[in-house]
């Protein structure tokens, strides 16, 4: 069998390694980050009851009124983080796991990690 090189099959064998040890609770979902080339979507998720607890994302209205200046940049991921934290608030939600999707803990993705850690959620 063939080895799978090319990028979205390795990101993809590295989301699976990471979801084989991550799992969100009510009391502490998984905070999952998807970036495409365009906008980044954030989604905190209870997989035991499979529901979405709270979500944020650049083509959200409320995201377009913070004024980050684009949407693919750190300063939107710190925006969308924020929001993301905000909603976490409002459903009393203190403490999560976070899922970096098979991405690199870098740049736009670190930055949805400490603006949720800014905001008091425990990460």
């Amino acid at each position: 069998m063939a080895r799978a090189t090319d990028k979205q099959s390795m990101r993809q064998r590295r989301r699976w390694r990471i979801r084989k040890r991550v799992r969100g609770t009510a009391a502490r979902p998984r905070v999952c980050v998807y970036k495409s080339n365009v906008n980044l979507h954030v989604q905190a998720i209870d997989d035991e009851a499979g529901t979405v607890v709270a979500a944020a994302s650049t083509v959200m209205p409320a995201f377009r009124g913070l004024g980050a200046g684009g949407t693919k940049n750190v300063a939107a991921a710190k925006a969308v983080g924020g929001l993301l934290a905000k909603h976490l608030a409002e459903q009393s939600v203190t403490t999560v796991v976070f899922d970096r999707g098979g991405y690199a803990y870098h740049g736009r993705v670190k930055a949805i990690a400490e603006a949720l850690r800014e905001a008091k959620i425990q990460v």
